[in-house]
């Protein structure tokens, strides 16, 4: 069985695999080592892995996803700088959440073809497999 395998990258990488994901279905926020980090569904089926990455308030523009080796590390920003001025006062507010998510991809995910997408607060990534061609069965003459 293949398995994706999450990491974070404020820590070493984990050797957890696919089933240590469970534990994050059903939330929507969570909180790893004090730090603020969104929940991920992760689904397989024959043709691919999709990952749901639950994020509301965000805009796709937020989102930065990247490829590193057999690595996919989803990340995002947000900075929010509100300013109200009324007669004699001045308030400022402002506020940065950031987080990062890593997942290790095995090697029959198809790479090059990898698509995200973001709707209605989930960020939706496909990780399409390669097709894999089982050998036939064949007797091996022993010379």
């Amino acid at each position: 069985m293949r398995h994706l395998v999450k990491t974070n990258s404020y820590l070493p990488t984990l050797d957890k695999v696919f089933d240590d994901i469970i534990g994050d279905l059903g939330k929507t926020w969570g909180v790893e080592n004090n730090r603020t980090v969104p929940a991920v569904n992760v689904l397989e089926d024959e043709k691919a892995f999709t990952l749901e990455l639950v994020a509301p308030g965000l805009s796709k523009e937020n989102f930065k996803i990247d490829l590193e080796k057999n690595k996919l590390i989803i990340s995002a920003k947000v900075e929010e700088n509100k300013e109200e001025t009324k007669d004699k006062f001045k308030r400022r507010e402002f506020s940065y959440t950031s987080f990062s998510r890593s997942f290790e991809l095995p090697k029959i995910v198809d790479v090059s073809n990898i698509e995200a997408a973001y709707e209605n607060g989930i960020l939706k990534i496909t990780l399409p497999k390669l097709e894999v061609i089982e050998p036939e069965a064949k007797t091996i003459a022993v010379s």
